[in-house]
């Protein structure tokens, strides 16, 4: 038992001991004149090694993304809606067109008939 709290301790103290946080300062010179300071806190231990400033800018290069992609999509469903606003108003002309041709058809066939029954009445004369 003692062996297992003294190997505890141990590892407690090194990992403690390992630890380490230091802090980076750089200066940067606009073009106004201007100078922009920038302090980043880097934290290492014995396992990870952590920047901060990294971590951001990955952020900032998965928002940007997210951001571009979303735009495209946005862009490809503008151009998707436009596109069934067209094929709509193509069915419904199309459809129109079918039904003049339908009623224009009906009325030859009824004329037909029409003709057919005068002749049919003409022979039933005779």
């Amino acid at each position: 038992m003692k062996k297992y709290i003294l190997a505890s301790g141990i590892i407690s103290i090194l990992t403690v001991s390992c630890t380490k946080s230091t802090t980076k300062t750089e200066k940067v010179e606009n073009p106004d004149g201007s100078v922009t300071t920038t302090t980043t806190t880097v934290t290492q231990d014995g396992v990870n090694i952590m920047d901060t400033s990294k971590v951001a800018k990955v952020k900032q290069d998965v928002d940007a993304k997210v951001d571009k992609a979303g735009d495209k999509i946005d862009e490809a469903a503008q151009k998707t809606k436009k596109n069934l606003d067209q094929a709509g108003k193509d069915i419904k002309k199309g459809a129109q067109e079918i039904g003049k041709d339908v009623k224009d058809a009906a009325e030859k066939g009824a004329a037909k008939v029409e003709e057919g029954a005068k002749k049919l009445k003409e022979d039933l004369k005779k």
